[in-house]
């Protein structure tokens, strides 16, 4: 994760917005876990990955990471403990992920009536 400067001659640009520098490959590492072990990153990285791609996805663990490392390093009071893979499903908000999809469909152009399930 580094900035790129395009210089040609006395004309200095800055690199493309959106495009990933070559950089660490820790992250990469980081999410080439065996599938039982499952991490927090690993589960970052495929929820972006879908609507991202995969090059922002890994730029958006890799500063996870970042900032990961920066709060252990110069936070004396900080510790790190794994959250567990299924962690953004277990919190997830089951009205507020009801409702984006009741939009989407509406958005679609479809008519939407919920009737709760019967267990």
């Amino acid at each position: 994760m580094r900035p790129r400067t395009i210089q040609s001659g006395a004309r200095t640009a800055r690199a493309q917005p959106g495009r990933a520098s070559p950089g660490s490959r820790a992250p990469w590492a980081r999410l080439q876990t065996p599938l039982p072990a499952r991490t927090p990153c690993s589960a970052r990285y495929r929820r972006i990955v879908k609507r991202r791609g995969h090059a922002k996805a890994l730029v958006a663990v890799a500063r996870s990471i970042l900032v990961i490392s920066w709060h252990l390093i110069n936070v004396p009071d900080a510790s790190s403990q794994e959250l567990g893979a299924d962690w953004y499903r277990l919190h997830l908000d089951p009205a507020r992920k009801t409702r984006d999809l009741v939009r989407q469909l509406q958005a679609l152009g479809h008519q939407v009536a919920l009737t709760p399930a019967s267990t």
